[in-house]
């Protein structure tokens, strides 16, 4: 399963951004757009909101219980209360990862995704590949995306919709007792709120830092 841009070994495009910057330049070209008005729509989501906003109400989760307990019976009122509304974001369900179970979300229908928490999603969340074998087989394709359950972990696939929009809270990662909420989101992926990665271990954030 691909991840962000496919592996060409020649400059040619996917189909799809050959399809998106066509429609793009088509729509430019009828006056219907502005190439700084797209620009500044991607800058938003991908620079001024985002994984950064999912992580951080990840980190919330995991370290004050009483949030989670809101995030767990109403997500969508839990995370307005960190200011994450907005498009893509009206209504989102959170889904709790525990020992022995993991969640994985897809779009089968399209590609809805929660763009006030996670930003724009990834190409290979759009891909047909991903949105029909995540559902028919997701431990192989967890496995492609380099995450190895045990036999007896059980995998739920949450299929988002028009009116849901699921956010994956990973399990908290050993030796962070006593981090505060800061360190905790820099452990936090945008793939570990999509159930197709896990948190970075402790270790790995500290040696980064």
């Amino acid at each position: 399963m691909p991840h962000d841009h496919p592996d060409h070994g020649d400059n040619s495009l996917d189909d799809l951004t050959a399809r998106v910057m066509a429609l793009e330049t088509l729509l430019e070209r009828k006056g219907l757009v502005e190439t700084a008005a797209l620009d500044r729509i991607i800058d938003t989501y991908e620079h001024r909101v985002g994984p950064r906003n999912g992580a951080r109400v990840v980190a919330r989760a995991w370290a004050d219980p009483a949030f989670a307990e809101r995030l767990h019976a109403d997500a969508t009122a839990a995370v307005a209360e960190m200011g994450y509304t907005g498009r893509q974001g009206e209504h989102i369900v959170a889904v709790f990862n525990s020992p022995g179970v993991h969640n994985m979300v897809v779009c089968t229908l399209c590609s809805c995704y929660p763009w006030s928490l996670l930003g724009l999603p990834p190409v290979w969340y759009k891909s047909p590949a991903y949105r029909s074998r995540a559902v028919i087989e997701p431990r192989e394709v967890l496995a492609e995306f380099g995450l190895a359950l045990p036999p007896e972990t059980r995998i739920t696939v949450r299929d988002s919709t028009a009116e849901v929009r699921y956010l994956v809270v990973p399990e908290r990662p050993g030796g962070t007792e006593g981090w505060d909420e800061a360190a905790l989101a820099a452990l936090v992926t945008r793939d570990s709120m999509v159930g197709t990665g896990l948190p970075l271990a402790p270790e790995a954030a500290e040696a980064g830092a």
